[in-house]
């Protein structure tokens, strides 16, 4: 960890970087992108770098990480690593990436920061990012070996679109099989694969979706895995058309808008192994099929609750499973039938639909944003999943803990950049 001497200096000096890292982050990628155009077009997202939300997100993770070192100098903070490294390692990042970084992160701290930058405070600094960066690429070298990969080789693979479903208005499901053939690697249900598509202008922007469905492990039961005149399929992602807002500077979403336009079956798609590290407990043991559980989601975060719904099925989960689920309208719950009937065949399972805008008859303590209050209490040793935008996500982690669920037993993905943001 830290050197005594570094540990000094980064406390010192975290107030004034922290200050000063909105600046710094906003410099760092001017210079990365004039430095190397291919990352913005071909690695980053354009989307949301031009909403500052990347920016923010690496602002976090370097300010977040300091103070870590700085309060709990014996740990790392694993689970938030892990998070960002399963996220690297779905993007293809290599190694020598976080070279290409330091190099141009510490030219914008001395931009910023001018003569405050001493060597003993770059070198500090230094050991600050070289701690984050090497623990993450161990981690991330784990993954890809776990799926038989080298860092940055063998990312993409080609998979064929066999059916795609319109769920919504705004949501696609494209069911997909390997083009080549051959089987395909297992998953976790709750992970997510990238996909990678070559826009108009020629980037090839890449986006993360969490798998809704398919057949990646053994014990999987394989119910609806054929189709009629569609043949076999074995993933299933469904993709929310990301629509942005003109007044606010916020861009359509890229690949999700390309996804809904021009991609149908028999078309092909680049898409990488399945990584995220929001799944379930292995259900091999009987314990664990005695754990209750309860899935929360809001709006598209359905998509990885309806993976695990359908394991908890097929391993024959007998313990009570509480599925949670707030959208705007019936009509825009993505999935639906299946969050229904996944739930139905559980033996202890029961779901609460909270709506804004239900349908006639529609129960009035589920109108609304989703409130535990409404539901029966919790049951003693239940492990909560979530997953949806961050303000559902806090409140329902606040209202679980309020109900006895240890915050240990409170897991949560988090879709775009904020993964450091999701402390707490």
């Amino acid at each position: 960890m830290l050197s005594a001497q570094s540990a000094a200096t980064v406390r010192a000096t975290l107030p004034v970087v922290g200050a000063a890292i909105g600046d710094i982050t906003e410099r760092f990628y001017v210079r990365l992108f004039e430095a190397h155009p291919e990352l913005l077009r071909d690695l980053f997202n354009r989307g949301n770098q031009a909403a500052g939300t990347q920016r923010q997100a690496l602002a976090g993770s370097i300010a977040a990480f300091a103070a870590h070192l700085l309060d709990h100098p014996d740990e790392r903070p694993d689970v938030l690593l892990r998070r960002i490294a399963h996220k690297h390692a779905s993007l293809g990042v290599a190694p020598g990436q976080y070279e290409i970084v330091q190099q141009h992160l510490f030219a914008a701290i001395a931009d910023v920061l001018g003569d405050a930058v001493t060597p003993a405070v770059a070198a500090a600094w230094d050991d600050v990012y070289w701690l984050m960066a090497n623990a993450l690429i161990a981690v991330e070298a784990g993954l890809y070996a776990g799926h038989g990969l080298v860092a940055g080789d063998g990312t993409w693979r080609e998979w064929e679109v066999v059916e795609r479903v319109e769920e919504t208005a705004d949501v696609a499901t494209f069911r997909l099989r390997p083009a080549d053939g051959a089987p395909a690697p297992d998953f976790r249900a709750g992970q997510y694969v990238s996909v990678q598509v070559q826009l108009d202008d020629g980037a090839r922007q890449i986006r993360q979706y969490s798998l809704s469905g398919g057949a990646g492990r053994a014990g999987d039961s394989g119910e609806g895995l054929r189709l009629g005149g569609g043949g076999s399929w074995v993933r299933q992602i469904s993709v929310k058309r990301v629509r942005g807002d003109v007044g606010a500077g916020v861009p359509d979403g890229e690949v999700s808008n390309h996804l809904h336009a021009r991609v149908r079956e028999g078309d092909v798609l680049r898409v990488s192994a399945p990584y995220g590290d929001l799944v379930l407990a292995e259900a091999d043991a009987a314990a664990d099929r005695e754990t209750p559980l309860l899935l929360a989601s809001a709006g598209i975060g359905v998509t990885p609750m309806i993976a695990m719904l359908r394991r908890l099925v097929d391993t024959g989960h007998r313990a009570p499973v509480t599925v949670v689920h707030a959208d705007r309208s019936p009509a825009e719950h993505a999935l639906r039938a299946d969050h229904e009937a996944y739930t139905g065949k559980l033996p202890a399972g029961c779901a609460y639909f909270f709506y804004e805008r239900p349908e006639p008859g529609h129960p009035a303590e589920l109108t609304g944003r989703a409130d535990l209050a409404a539901l029966p209490p919790v049951p003693a040793g239940t492990r909560a999943y979530l997953c949806g935008p961050l303000p559902f996500m806090r409140a329902v982690r606040a209202q679980l803990i309020e109900r006895g669920v240890r915050a240990a037993d409170v897991h949560y993905e988090v879709f775009g950049p904020d993964l450091w943001l999701a402390r707490g």
